[in-house]
């Protein structure tokens, strides 16, 4: 199974965006994947469906900074490298999709998106939800990022 593969895989067994896109990678992070799950929990919806940055996208840099992790505290020019190394993946799925805004790329803002309920997971959600294409870009960008270091 490609890490494309098993992230959508995930998300259709009822992990969020930002689990699904993290997990993919969890071969490559010196951490179970139970701690990595519940790391990511809260970053899906957009941040808690408040709609903000998609989860996948903060999945794909949660994963990029723990393979490729910068000291702590972080300062300087390594800050500003690893800024620059999430800026570039983001914009590159900007640039595919337009957006990195859970909102924007739902087609959802309106009154009541920001509902901290989540939708149940039938067949009808599936079917309106271009989520599992947003996971699986975001696992193929950082897959070329981390094929060209």
């Amino acid at each position: 199974m490609t890490r494309r593969e098993k992230a959508i895989s995930l998300f259709y067994e009822g992990y969020n965006c930002s689990q699904s896109v993290l997990l993919a990678f969890s071969d490559l992070i010196d951490d179970s994947e139970e701690n990595l799950a519940r790391l990511s929990f809260l970053l899906g919806g957009g941040v808690s469906r408040l709609r903000e940055v998609c989860g996948a996208v903060s999945g794909m840099g949660m994963a990029a900074g723990m393979i490729f992790p910068a000291s702590v505290p972080c300062t300087g020019k390594e800050k500003a490298e690893n800024y620059k190394m999430m800026q570039s993946l983001a914009f590159e799925f900007k640039e595919k999709h337009g957006s990195y805004i859970c909102r924007e790329l739902l087609n959802i803002d309106k009154p009541g998106a920001q509902s901290p309920t989540p939708e149940a997971r039938t067949p009808e959600y599936y079917k309106k939800r271009p989520c599992p294409e947003l996971i699986g870009d975001a696992v193929g960008i950082l897959e070329k990022y981390i094929s060209n270091k």
